[in-house]
């Protein structure tokens, strides 16, 4: 059973930072993408960032210059810094795995985790 663990969420003030970390478990495969979606009440679910199994990236425009996606030494974590941070970007955030649905658009289909709450304060 694969299972995702995040962690690393919490409350800053604008152009603050944060770091989140996801661990994934019980994928029997290497080649797997990780990524990250976040959803805020009222707002359109929206695909962040994504590593996949080679380390090459995509982010939103929205995040773009202000997020990095990263993997650990241990492939099956990756990490979302998140810096320069506005109140639109207060939502839950999402860690998704997944060996098919590896675009920004799809990533929400593959495995996710519990969430974290990440708040932006002006």
């Amino acid at each position: 059973q694969v299972q995702l663990v995040e962690s690393g969420g919490g409350s800053v003030q604008a152009g603050g930072s944060l770091r989140l970390s996801c661990v994934v478990s019980g994928y029997r495969s290497n080649n797997y993408c990780m990524g990250w979606f976040r959803q805020a009440p009222g707002k359109e679910r929206e695909g962040v960032a994504r590593i996949d199994s080679d380390g090459s990236t995509v982010y939103a425009d929205s995040v773009k210059g202000r997020f990095t996606i990263s993997k650990g030494n241990a492939k099956n974590t990756a990490y979302l810094q998140m810096n320069s941070l506005k109140p639109d970007d207060t939502a839950m955030y999402y860690c998704a795995a997944s060996g098919t649905f590896c675009s920004l658009g799809t990533i929400y289909l593959g495995y996710d985790g519990q969430g974290t709450q990440v708040i932006v304060s002006s």
